[in-house]
């Protein structure tokens, strides 16, 4: 027998979770959980032999399950893990992991301390194309990392119980960390409200990185086309990862400004900086890479995870830098859109 798997909450996002368990090596599908009766009637036509219940305390209650997938709304997600933690129980979270850093340390502290395995929904770092643009910048075919910025937007889905800037910047935020291997220095946001009071329906996001590596993200879910964007502009190459793209998610552009100090055998340009610029307009290359879908690998990964008894990639400490830089960026939007340091936050 597998990992005996229980799902809390199957309404907009929990089904596509089910599906990939439900077809994942070494996990064992046994029991979701949802409040709504047409929710649970619903997914168990789809699951007829996977048990159902509108209470937590049955999944708790069941000695079969070992692991726990929560896909409720970001308010509930730190009250739920914990007490799935405390069970003694790994649990999987879908971002963003909880509302504080303090909460995400209370989450780590606790998996930590139950020697169990606790991951957070970073689906796109499951990404293939997430990956080729990583190993690009390792390899520095881009050459020395100028600037990244990233669009996120789409005509819905609007959410009442967070802002665009939590619903939709984590994916953008936890994949310019993996490329940069680290975390900003500082962060800014504006954003602006249309639809609800309070709610941010559009949120403008500027990352500060050592070495004056900045990252611009744009995210929306009152836009009239799905855009899925990042761009990386290198000092060789620049990148475009375009998730929604059909024909290539990714592009790889031989293009750049190139600046070259001229004639200096007699030393008496160095102190005046002077330099020609040429532009250069090389091919574009879109690779092929085999894809496969991210929440399928993240779905096999944790599973695997709790099989093998290994830390995941997007484990606590991942989806608590995240949660830092939503802090300071909330932060930011409260003050109107003051610079706001991520030491400030310790």
């Amino acid at each position: 027998m597998g990992i005996g798997t229980a799902v809390i909450g199957v309404g907009y996002w929990g089904p596509n979770l089910v599906r990939n368990l439900a077809s994942t090596p070494d996990c064992d599908l046994r029991m979701l959980c949802d409040r709504d009766e047409s929710r649970r009637a619903n997914i168990g036509r789809q699951y007829p032999g996977v048990d159902l219940t509108a209470s937590v305390d049955d999944v708790l209650k069941n000695s079969a399950i070992d692991a726990v997938v929560v896909a409720t709304p970001a308010d509930t997600h730190y009250e739920l893990a914990l007490r799935i933690l405390e069970s003694g129980r790994s649990v999987f979270v879908e971002k963003p992991l909880a509302r504080t850093s303090r909460e995400c340390e209370r989450l780590i502290e606790e998996a930590d301390g139950q020697n169990v395995q606790l991951m957070v929904g970073h689906t796109f770092e499951f990404n293939v194309a997430v990956e080729y643009v990583e190993d690009l910048i390792e390899a520095r075919e881009l050459g020395q990392v100028y600037y990244i910025y990233s669009q996120r937007l789409n005509l819905g889905v609007v959410r009442q119980d967070v802002n665009a800037l939590w619903n939709l910047a984590p994916h953008d935020i936890s994949i310019a960390m993996r490329w940069l291997k680290r975390e900003p220095l500082r962060v800014a946001a504006r954003g602006y409200t249309y639809l609800q009071a309070g709610v941010e329906d559009v949120v403008y996001l500027d990352l500060e990185f050592e070495g004056g590596v900045a990252v611009h993200i744009h995210v929306s879910w009152l836009d009239p086309g799905k855009v899925r964007r990042m761009t990386v502009v290198g000092s060789r190459k620049m990148v475009v990862y375009d998730d929604a793209s059909t024909e290539g998610k990714i592009q790889l552009f031989d293009k750049g400004i190139d600046r070259e100090q001229l004639d200096d055998s007699l030393g008496e340009f160095d102190s005046f900086g002077k330099f020609q610029l040429t532009q250069r307009a090389g091919d574009v290359l879109i690779p092929k890479i085999d894809f496969s879908e991210p929440l399928k690998r993240e779905c096999n990964h944790f599973v695997q995870s709790v099989v093998e008894g290994r830390r995941p990639l997007t484990d606590g400490r991942n989806g608590l830098r995240v949660v830092r830089v939503l802090e300071a960026a909330t932060r930011s939007l409260q003050g109107g859109g003051i610079a706001i340091e991520l030491d400030s936050l310790d």
